[in-house]
């Protein structure tokens, strides 16, 4: 079959690696434009982009996906069949253009989790298990009929990084069983195993924004915890230093949460200044392990702690 495959990030990466891994045909990646990035402003290219250079692909990069020329480019690499993994929403023109159809490769166990950060939700909401679904685009966003799904268990400590990483490996092998089966169905003219989503089972996992990254010291710890493993090393839960009238912003990348009671304010901090940082919270304290001062470098809080000491009457707001 000529597959056209849709993709941007690292996550993405993967599907198309072992696709090409096991000789499919790839006519055409379709990824996002160069755009400018970082403190310099510098022209980057997509992931997806780098690897395709790297295999001599054939590469779309439209800013319009309803543009004639872009459909038309489409058109012309006579796909069979469309991936589209970690991408833009598709208009109807392009996701309904191959005779087999368009499939999507989501990170989670849909209906569960629908929208754009399905990996974060399910470690800020402190779920055990999560997975990877292959379904078939339709109008309605991530709403298709499922092909196949696989799970995958997410334990105590796991930040959404780690899930994220163990969710790329596990979705590139649920694109080729996808792929395999597309085809032999194909060849045999057996119907594909279909199954519609139960729409009262949905929930949804919205962007990340500002306001849900900054950590509310009045909340119970396992939920505090939970915020910081699911943002974790992206966007990042972060809180504010008030030390003196100064409000100073710090990043937090891992925690421990510890079950206490005690009588101090929420927010208030504890620290030998050598070893640990930790801040009450409503049940119990956070220690907090790994963390970057604004305008510092992320770094293990024992060698923050040897060249930043906290005053006295110090605290998080």
């Amino acid at each position: 079959m000529n597959i056209v495959f849709m993709g941007t990030p690292e996550f993405a990466v993967a599907s198309l690696d072992i696709l090409l891994k096991n000789n499919y045909k790839i006519v055409g990646v379709v990824t996002s434009p160069d755009k400018p990035a970082g403190r310099g402003q510098l022209i980057q290219q997509s992931a997806v982009k780098k690897y395709a250079l790297e295999k001599y692909l054939n590469i779309l990069q439209p800013s319009n996906l309803k543009d004639e020329n872009f459909i038309q480019q489409l058109r012309d690499l006579k796909a069979d069949l469309q991936i589209v993994v970690a991408f833009r929403m598709l208009p109807e023109a392009v996701w309904n253009m191959p005779l087999h159809g368009t499939y999507n490769l989501h990170a989670s166990l849909l209906p569960k989790y629908r929208g754009a950060a399905p990996i974060n939700w399910a470690v800020i909401n402190g779920d055990n298990e999560t997975g990877v679904t292959t379904f078939k685009l339709k109008h309605e966003i991530d709403t298709g009929n499922v092909l196949f799904q696989a799970t995958q268990p997410i334990a105590e400590t796991t930040t959404a990084g780690e899930l994220h990483d163990q969710l790329m490996l596990k979705g590139a092998d649920l694109i080729l069983q996808t792929v395999k089966t597309i085809e032999q169905s194909s060849l045999t003219q057996s119907k594909l195993p279909f199954i519609s989503q139960n729409e009262s089972t949905v929930s949804h996992a919205p962007k990340l924004t500002k306001e849900l990254c900054k950590i509310n010291w009045n909340r119970n710890g396992v939920s505090i915890n939970n915020l910081i493993r699911g943002l974790s090393p992206f966007p990042t839960a972060f809180t504010v230093l008030n030390e003196g009238g100064t409000n100073l912003s710090i990043k937090v990348f891992k925690s421990k949460y510890e079950k206490l009671v005690h009588q101090h304010t929420n927010g208030t901090l504890i620290t030998d200044n050598k070893t640990f940082l930790k801040v009450y919270c409503n049940d119990g304290c956070i220690e907090l392990i790994e963390i970057q001062l604004q305008g510092k470098k992320r770094m293990l809080t024992t060698d923050f702690l040897k060249g930043f000491k906290f005053k006295d009457g110090a605290k998080f707001i």
